[in-house]
């Protein structure tokens, strides 16, 4: 096997809570979404946009999203609120991947979001690659119009997912995979 493969065949998401600093250096984090950029885009559209939240800004989005929750759940403790206030604030950097696919002529709106998709996923191994640790997660306020108000994002886009980077702590084992007698067929 090679460098790459092994690190397709090891590679392990790590729950934000697990994520320590240092995040990456603004020159080394240019990099990685240089490189998640680098994805099959069709009409070379770029359906796609980076947020970078760090530093005082994962406090102040948590705070939206606190502010959303216990506008939805009235009955929400303290405890609970702080959980949703720390949602952003657990990995030194996240990067949140907007898809801003739409109708095209030509390039289906699918392929555009099959890109976004691509470069969450671009981002994910890049990161690993250069010795951090990731998780892509959504979680409930990826899809509340006030979070993304908050995050400036248009009525037309979408969080394709947050991309929480940073040291792991520990790397939890693998889990179950699917066998591959169940997935693939062959025609």
């Amino acid at each position: 096997m090679n460098a790459t493969l092994d690190l397709l065949r090891t590679r392990r998401s790590v729950p934000p809570l697990r994520l320590d600093g240092p995040g990456p250096s603004a020159a080394e984090l240019d990099t990685l979404l240089t490189l998640a950029a680098r994805v099959p885009d069709h009409g070379k559209l770029a359906p796609w946009r980076f947020l970078v939240i760090e530093g005082e800004a994962r406090t102040r989005i948590g705070a939206t999203i606190a502010a959303a929750y216990g506008a939805d759940h009235p009955e929400a403790d303290a405890a609970r609120l702080d959980l949703e206030a720390g949602r952003l604030a657990h990995a030194p950097v996240v990067v949140a991947v907007v898809s801003r696919a739409g109708p095209h002529t030509k390039i289906p709106e699918w392929e555009q979001v099959l890109s976004a998709g691509a470069v969450c996923m671009n981002l994910v191994v890049a990161a690993n690659a250069a010795g951090y640790a990731t998780s892509w997660l959504t979680e409930w306020f990826a899809y509340d119009r006030r979070v993304l108000d908050a995050l400036g994002l248009s009525p037309a886009e979408k969080l394709a997912g947050f991309i929480h980077l940073g040291r792991p702590q520990e790397v939890p084992g693998d889990r179950p995979r699917p066998d591959l007698a169940d997935i693939v067929t062959r025609i």
